[in-house]
């Protein structure tokens, strides 16, 4: 027979444990649907001060309706944590699980479901209002390849000197970049109201579901 003290709060903890229950490997995560990772409110073990709680084991078997101590006692005896998922329930539902892997395997997923997703950047070309045809060539070529990755790209028209006097030129410019990539792009860009801003202009074209 297991002897419990209270703590400060009156929740039994185990004699022996310094305040640590289970450790023991364990199925995890199944139905598991109101318990969010690393979330403050979810109680654990000691900290599940219900009167009553209904209880699930690690393979989905309820195991009936019994005070958190016995839980505690049930749990601790198949070396694995009580973890109180849904606590608006009546009485409060507690599942028996390795608790302590069920946050490693989510971190887990959540790593990797960052790391396959894929980041929008935006990319920026810059060109001139008087640049040459072969110059103009190679930009934009450089804009295509970034909207076939995926990217957003800003392409800036920057002004120098008397070109200032001249917007039109860079709206020109920006009208072919707009037709050259038509076939990469989504959305409609209206070129013509694109104001001068300082020394420079820019539109930002947006990657198609198809690029």
């Amino acid at each position: 027979m297991r002897f419990f003290r209270g703590n400060a709060r009156g929740v039994p903890q185990p004699n022996n444990t310094n305040g640590q229950w289970g450790g023991g490997p364990g199925e995890g995560d199944q139905d598991i649907a109101t318990l969010k990772r690393d979330d403050p409110q979810v109680r654990v073990n000691q900290q599940i001060r219900a009167r009553q709680v209904r209880v699930i084991d690690e393979n989905g078997v309820q195991l009936g309706i019994m005070s958190p101590w016995d839980a505690l006692r049930e749990a601790e005896g198949r070396g694995l944590d009580l973890v109180e998922v849904a606590p608006m329930a009546q009485p409060p539902v507690c599942r028996i699980m390795d608790y302590g892997k069920y946050r490693f395997e989510q971190k887990k997923r959540a790593r990797e479901a960052r790391k396959h997703q894929h980041q929008i950047v935006i990319k920026e070309i810059k060109y001139r209002p008087k640049i040459d045809k072969h110059d103009f060539e190679t930009k934009t070529n450089h804009v295509r390849e970034f909207l076939q990755e995926g990217n957003k790209v800003r392409v800036t028209i920057m002004f120098r000197g008397r070109e200032m006097s001249h917007p039109e030129l860079g709206r020109d410019v920006l009208r072919k970049v707009v037709e050259a990539t038509a076939d990469l792009t989504t959305g409609e860009y209206d070129v013509e109201s694109i104001p001068l801003e300082g020394r420079n202009m820019a539109i930002v074209l947006t990657p198609g579901k198809h690029s």
